[in-house]
């Protein structure tokens, strides 16, 4: 059997009851952190808490000699593979699982809390009330691409929220940070000018989501520009239209001004 299992989003301590359960009981366990990174987590506390080596793998591990070393052990015994947030998020873990089943070894999920589950609480914003989610890659990796600033276009149209997620790169220590994922998307806009984004645009930072640290944050982007936010992981959410419970819940639970708030409202406050 092959069991995926979900970390969560800050340190070890988002390992679900089950999951330890089903970890502490496998024969193998392996672990991968390079779909996102966990900045509290610690693989010595990890390996205590289950009480048995973990098996550290590299995204060309997971990606490219899946079948000589995940699936082959499976076949045989009964494999733990460990992931950051939830793990079926990532396309490379769900292409792993149906391998898996095609090949005859069953397998397991147990879920955990991701970004995409915990934004909405984190903000106070609707979960049905976001749409497509994008992400923005790290400058200089590929020409800047104008598929995030179309997503959040599409779904402002629509009145939906945007959850933006910012590249980072753990294996080699990289990643976004939230001042160069606006220029990015202010690039964009001045090539395509459709008053998608600019410097008064209201949005909501969110660092380190779920962990000792976390800072959830609404301001404009012309401050939000030339503001430390940290150390990663980052995301941005661009609200689209709020309901009265969402407005009230932004200024409560990130500090929104009101003047930030009444060009996104369906009604006024």
């Amino acid at each position: 059997m092959l069991k995926f299992i979900g970390l969560g989003l800050y340190d070890e301590k988002g390992l679900s009851i089950l999951g330890l359960e089903e970890a502490k009981n496998s024969d193998i366990v392996f672990a991968e952190f390079y779909t996102s990174f966990m900045p509290g987590l610690s693989l010595n506390r990890l390996e205590n808490l289950i009480g048995k080596p973990i098996q550290i793998l590299s995204r060309k591990d997971v990606e490219e000699r899946d079948e000589e070393i995940i699936l082959k052990a499976a076949k045989e015994k009964d494999v733990a593979f460990l992931t950051p947030g939830d793990p079926m998020n990532a396309t490379t873990h769900i292409a792993l699982r149906v391998k898996a089943e095609k090949m005859g070894i069953k397998t397991k999920l147990i879920h955990a809390a991701s970004i995409f589950s915990a934004i909405a609480g984190a903000t106070g914003l609707q979960s049905y009330k976001f749409g497509r989610s994008v992400s923005i890659p790290i400058a200089g990796k590929f020409p800047i691409s104008e598929a995030p600033y179309n997503v959040v276009k599409t779904n402002k149209s629509l009145g939906l929220h945007t959850l933006v997620l910012l590249d980072l790169d753990v294996e080699a220590g990289a990643y976004l940070t939230v001042s160069e994922a606006l220029r990015q998307l202010l690039i964009v806009e001045e090539r395509k000018k459709e008053n998608v984004i600019n410097l008064n645009s209201f949005i909501i930072v969110v660092a380190r989501l779920g962990g000792a640290t976390m800072d959830v944050k609404s301001l404009l982007v012309k401050d939000a520009l030339n503001q430390d936010f940290d150390g990663p992981p980052f995301s941005i959410v661009f609200p689209g239209k709020l309901h009265f419970m969402e407005a009230e819940a932004l200024q409560v639970l990130t500090g929104a001004k009101k003047e930030f708030l009444e060009e996104n409202l369906n009604e006024k406050l």
